[in-house]
């Protein structure tokens, strides 16, 4: 089975991903362009909603253990200001990125600090953090793209690494699904598949095994499987792209169950 993104290709990929943020901001026609994914957004708001959020968890892992976020950061977060002039606003991303990089090398992987997500799947440290904003970073370069009209398709690497970390940190979940039993199968056209099941006990994923990976078969057959590549299930999962830009076998209605769902934990 395939191992998980180490500590430092996380880094590596939160780079990589803000500079590919970056060069979409750079390259758009205005910072007043609407994010049609984000329709309530300019490419001005997701800038500062991205740097803004690289500072806040930054503030956080800087913070290490604790039962919410810092007071402080929470404030700096409300209160923040993010320069409007194109090249000001290029250089203050930049620095947005080294601030959370450089608390998470400091941090290392294994520190624990506050998070959002239960630690049924994903822990509370360092490490969940980087994994975590990888995935912002990556998602929210797709969002620049697309409002400059130059979407690229997610790296694989990292979208392989996307779906389950989704699964692992926004579904999982201790508190009851509200409505009967269910499964839901996820397979990238990479080879790779995860199983998500829903009960009265919550939510919580696994990798399938890899005969399972290219079509479902070997395991017993979900309520809703969706198939695509790696990219389109993160873009999926994230809500820019519908279901029915994937393949979709089963119920699925499940999916829009699924959606609509909101554990109190």
């Amino acid at each position: 089975m395939e191992k998980n993104l180490e500590f430092p290709d996380l880094l590596g990929l939160i780079d990589e991903r803000s500079t590919a943020f970056r060069a979409a901001v750079a390259a758009a026609p205005s910072l007043d362009a609407q994010v049609p994914t984000c329709p309530e957004w300019t490419l001005f708001d997701l800038a500062k909603h991205l740097g803004g959020g690289d500072r806040f968890w930054a503030a956080i892992v800087g913070a290490g253990p604790a039962d919410g976020p810092p007071a402080e950061a929470v404030a700096a977060r409300a209160a923040l200001e993010a320069p409007r002039e194109r090249e000001a606003l290029l250089a203050w991303l930049a620095a947005s990125t080294q601030l959370l990089l450089g608390a998470l090398r400091e941090a290392g992987p294994d520190a624990g600090c506050w998070a959002w997500w239960s630690a049924l799947q994903t822990p509370r440290t360092s490490g969940g953090v980087a994994r975590h904003r990888v995935q912002e970073s990556a998602v929210h370069a797709y969002d620049a793209q697309l409002a400059g009209g130059a979407p690229q398709p997610l790296p694989a690497e990292l979208a392989l690494d996307g779906i389950e970390e989704f699964l692992f940190t926004c579904v999982a979940s201790p508190s009851a699904w509200p409505h009967e039993p269910a499964t839901f199968d996820f397979h990238a056209t990479e080879g790779r598949s995860w199983r998500l099941t829903v009960d009265g006990d919550g939510a919580r994923s696994a990798r399938l095994p890899a005969p399972a990976a290219a079509d479902g078969a070997g395991s017993d057959p979900a309520g809703v499987s969706v198939h695509g590549t790696a990219g389109e299930l993160v873009l999926y999962l994230y809500d820019r792209v519908p279901a029915g830009s994937l393949r979709v076998d089963g119920d699925a209605g499940l999916l829009d169950l699924l959606r609509a769902w909101e554990p109190e934990e």
